[in-house]
């Protein structure tokens, strides 16, 4: 297949991204695969909503720049966050065309809710499954678009570059190139070419590297693996965001999140004790950003010897609640637990990856034709911490920056005709998948128990010796059998979990969500860890 603009991935970055370059070009062919169904992405499961300036009378550019500054612990990009926070308002005007519906209250005003980090309301949400609407509202506007091409059950194995023309290439390759991808087709089973002038990666995080996270399935770094495979840039891996309040459910996963939008609304978080806990840790209390509320739900459960917390939201109005939140009320009711009677047990979970795919303020890579936006992304926005609610405002932001630079690109890149065809010689069907599954399950155990929220240099060194040994027995099980979509996540997955472990070892200081147990201070040396 040749197409001219290839998107990877059909979350929020990338359908932003193929509805604006389709629309630009009508005679170009933009192609949007995906692993799964269209709409099985991170996106869907966004709950909170998305951060924007919106009543001016209270808020400012200024005030949400300072917010999400504070939050990154000093290492975000201050000219990216000026940019997402400016820009960010047209981009959600554009989604409301689109059709995208968000709650209003009784004079027909946005009901914006109020997130930890945020000194303002801000956030403007759909219920409580405010990710899925918009991403309901921009598949709607695709299907409209003629020239867009949506591949169901496509699974992405490697980017092609000049390496697989036989030229040695390094990182220190100065013009590494992306001329397509390598795919498993599920349909056929068979492993196929895709050659395109531009592609983008909008591959989503990588929440599956951990035994509890709030993450789909899918969530297995799969972009992050293969840039770094072709040699290209990836940074501040190990800012991994666990999210304080997933509802406590053992041997459950993905684990359901409970939106921050709930302690937004004045639910307060307990200990097993009934004691309101958040004051000892920050005078935020409750609305602390989330690396300090994680830290001290870990810390009260560690104290208190307990598995988990609880979020109380017994004093809350009942109507008001159902409303906004009627998934984690009708959730709980199924579980036996009556909010209005009952404290919501929580725990913290693998939530969002804030480093990835080192990008600069268009979404360009250090790879040439490969544009990376999203979650897989690091866009120097969120630094060691992300704000609440920024993660869908930066993919719109950036999927629109990458389609503005990319059009003026495309006039000027041929497709790559001597791409060889995957060579399976010498490939055996595997033969126990017992192999594959228990890998995965010993890489989520290694990475919650010994690289979670909080770390120490011995438990990371355990980590990565631990790892070594998976990876060699995985890729002695890659060169030897033939591909499946279970051995590529598998695969993909070592490779981010090694470079999480890489950058915390690198990072001789506490910062944001990387905290070290035997370096708790911050450094006055700010940086970023590319690796």
């Amino acid at each position: 297949m040749q197409t001219d603009f290839l998107v990877i991935g059909s979350g929020i970055a990338g359908l932003t991204y193929a509805l604006k370059t389709a629309k630009a070009f009508p005679g170009k062919k933009v192609t949007v695969i995906t692993k799964t169904q269209a709409d099985e992405t991170n996106t869907k499961y966004a709950q909170g909503g998305i951060a924007g300036v919106w009543d001016e009378e209270k808020d400012s550019y200024d005030k949400h720049i300072e917010d999400t500054l504070i939050a990154g612990d000093g290492l975000c990009n201050e000219r990216i966050v000026e940019i997402v926070v400016t820009e960010g308002p047209e981009r959600i005007k554009e989604i409301i065309a689109y059709g995208a519906q968000f709650d209003k209250d009784e004079k027909g005003e946005y009901s914006l809710g109020k997130e930890g980090g945020h000194s303002e309301n801000r956030i403007l949400h759909h219920k409580d499954v405010t990710g899925k609407e918009m991403e309901r509202a921009l598949l709607e506007e695709l299907r409209t678009i003629s020239n867009i091409e949506l591949v169901n059950h496509c699974f992405v194995v490697d980017i092609i570059t000049q390496h697989h023309l036989g030229y040695l290439v390094t990182k220190s390759t100065l013009d590494i190139t992306c001329y397509g991808v390598y795919v498993l087709n599920l349909h056929n089973n068979r492993i196929e070419k895709i050659l395109a002038k531009i592609c983008l990666l909008a591959t989503g995080g990588c929440g599956q590297a951990y035994r509890t996270t709030t993450n789909p399935r899918i969530a297995t770094g799969d972009g992050i693996a293969m840039v770094y495979r072709a040699k290209g840039k990836i940074e501040n891996m190990e800012f991994i965001q666990f999210h304080p309040t997933a509802l406590y459910e053992p041997g459950v996963s993905p684990s359901f999140l409970i939106t921050e939008a709930v302690r937004g609304d004045g639910g307060i978080l307990r200990n097993k004790n009934g004691e309101a806990f958040m004051e000892r840790y920050d005078e935020r209390r409750d609305l602390a950003p989330r690396d300090i509320v994680a830290r001290a739900i870990d810390n009260e459960m560690k104290r208190n010897g307990t598995e988990h917390v609880y979020l109380d939201c017994r004093h809350m109005d009942k109507e008001k609640f159902i409303h906004h939140f009627p998934n984690i009320y009708e959730k709980c009711m199924r579980m036996g637990i009556d909010v209005m009677q009952q404290m919501i047990p929580v725990a913290p979970a693998a939530h969002y990856s804030c480093g990835g795919i080192k990008t600069d303020e268009w979404g360009r890579t250090s790879i040439q034709n490969l544009y990376a936006c999203g979650e897989c992304a690091s866009t120097g926005l969120h630094g060691a911490n992300r704000l609440a609610s920024n993660s869908l405002l930066e993919a719109m932001v950036f999927g629109h920056r990458c389609y503005l630079d990319s059009i003026q690109q495309i006039g000027h890149i041929s497709f790559e005709e001597r791409i060889p065809d995957w060579d399976a010689k010498g490939t055996t069907e595997p033969g126990e998948m017992i192999l594959i599954t228990q890998s995965q399950k010993e890489l989520q155990q290694i990475m919650s128990d010994y690289v979670g929220i909080v770390r120490t240099d011995i438990r990371l060194e355990r980590a990565m010796k631990r790892l070594d040994l998976l990876f060699t027995e995985t890729e002695a099980l890659y060169r030897s059998t033939k591909v499946s979509p279970q051995l590529c996540e598998l695969r993909n997955l070592i490779t981010v979990g090694y470079l999480i472990v890489k950058g915390a070892e690198f990072r001789k200081e506490s910062r944001g969500l990387h905290f070290n147990t035997d370096h708790p201070q911050k450094s006055e040396l700010l940086q970023n860890i590319i690796l």
